[in-house]
Parts: structure tokens; sequence; C-alpha cells
């Protein structure tokens, strides 16, 4: 993945970044040692690190030409599967939209979990299963009608239903997912087909076709895409969900569930009731 295309492309990341970074205003906290995970150029650690919320950030990713070098943070090169840091390295690990590549996500989480120290906090945000559903839709269709057979052309996104029981599956305490959708529009699906490479969101699959698909397919399914979703202004748009992920590395200051069966308090009382 160059850098080329991806400064005029990044604007979701960014936006992500940003709305992950504001979770933290929620929290009194400050932190001491942050990791930007899958960092790309860092648009998360600069932002908790204008936010006051992090005291020093390390920044990693995958890709060494994607790293920004300007940001004054110390980098490292680290794939989200084999983290090279030390249990307890950390305070507060952030995510933003980077895994959705791993091949092993409940095997990531608990490698994110072993770095954080007690009571250090995990926040992601990743592609959730509702993205990219026009665009399944119009190639799924498409392939159907011209060969009779469908092929995996969109990677797949987690379930938020799922991400809260593998941060509890990780060990984390606390765990808290929600969703958002952001709706892009584009002139056509070509034109949003261009902007997913630079990003660097094509398809890797190892199930993908592996000879080039006929131009009549792809013509086929942006008929469809436009047949289907454009709008009054001739526009298509674009499905992003976002899942946010929150979790704590446990700790004996944080609040507990009580304990089975200790109520005081009748619920008939809570509700008014009489008995017979």
């Amino acid at each position: 993945m160059k850098t080329l295309n991806w400064a005029h492309s990044r604007f979701l990341f960014d936006e992500v970044s940003n709305r992950l970074a504001e979770r933290l205003l929620d929290i009194d906290r400050t932190f001491d040692k942050a990791l930007d995970l899958g960092c790309h150029t860092g648009a998360f650690g600069h932002q908790i690190s204008t936010m006051g919320r992090a005291l020093g950030v390390i920044a990693a990713d995958l890709s060494d030409d994607l790293m920004d070098k300007s940001q004054g943070y110390p980098l490292a090169f680290a794939d989200e599967e084999y983290l090279p840091f030390a249990p307890t390295s950390f305070d507060l690990i952030g995510s933003v939209l980077s895994l959705h590549w791993v091949n092993d996500l409940p095997g990531s989480l608990v490698q994110i979990f072993r770095c954080l120290k007690a009571d250090g906090l995990f926040l992601g945000a990743m592609f959730g299963a509702e993205t990219l559903t026009e665009l399944k839709d119009c190639l799924m269709t498409a392939e159907l009608e011209l060969t009779g057979g469908v092929s995996p052309r969109v990677s797949p996104f987690v379930d938020v239903r799922d991400a809260g029981s593998l941060l509890q599956r990780a060990g984390f305490a606390l765990p808290v997912t929600d969703s958002e959708i952001l709706t892009l529009k584009y002139q056509n699906m070509f034109a949003l087909m261009h902007e997913l490479r630079a990003m660097g969101e094509t398809n890797a699959l190892v199930e993908r076709p592996k000879t080039f698909s006929s131009r009549k397919l792809f013509m086929r399914a942006a008929e469809i895409y436009h047949e289907k979703y454009q709008d009054q202004d001739g526009l298509v748009p674009a499905t992003f969900q976002i899942v946010y992920l929150a979790g704590w590395a446990p700790h004996e200051s944080q609040q507990k569930p009580l304990t089975r069966g200790s109520g005081v308090t009748s619920l008939k009382e809570v509700l008014g009731s009489k008995s017979d």
C-alpha cells in the first residue's frame, strides 16, 4: 500500500480515528503509554496526543511505506497477529479500521489483551457486517445473472452482536460494543471501487477468483447499482458500518456485578405489587 493515493482517500480513516478518540472524553484519565495499532499514517495517535489523553505514543503498522515518519512518534513494524511487544506494555491500545484484515481475530484480541497493563483500555473500530452491502448485492446479482454462480468479492466483516463475545473470550472486563452507519455517495460503482483501491481495501481473500473477471460482469453490476440505489441526484450510496469496541484489562478497582442472590430489595416493592 503506497501513500500516493492514500493521501486523497484517507478521509474515512481520519473521521473514524477522531470519533474513536473522542470516546476518551468520557474517561477522566490520562494514559501514560499508548499504542496506535494498525496506525496507517497515525491519525489516532496524533488525536489522543493533541487531546492530552496520552503522554507517550508508539505507532505500529504492517506497512512501513504507510507509516508517517514526520509525526515524531516511535514507530514499530508490527503484524496484529504477531505483536512484538512485551506483556503489560501499554495503558491504552487503539486500533482503527485494521483488524478486519487479520486471519485470527480472537487470537489478535488475546494478544492485545496480553499487552495491556492491569486496568488498561482497548479501543477499537472495525468495519461491520453491513459494510458495502450495496456493492456486494450488485456484484452477486450480476454474477448470478451472467454465470449462474457467485464468487467471494468482498472481505467478511464482524457482526456487532459477536464483537462483545469476542472481547469477553479474550479476557476483557466491562466490554462494550456499538455501531454506527456512515454513508458516502459516488458518481458510480467504478468511482467507489477506485476509492476502495486507493484506501487499500481491495479483495484479498484466498478464495477470490484467480482469473480476471469479465468487463461485462462489472458493467452489468454498475447498471444494477444505479437501477436499485441511485438517489435523485444520480449518485449511488456506499454503506460503511463502523463497529466500536471497548474493553478493560481486569483490575480490582473496577466495578463488578453483585453475587447472584445477594439482592436485598423485593421486586414487588419496586413494582408496587401487593401480595394476595
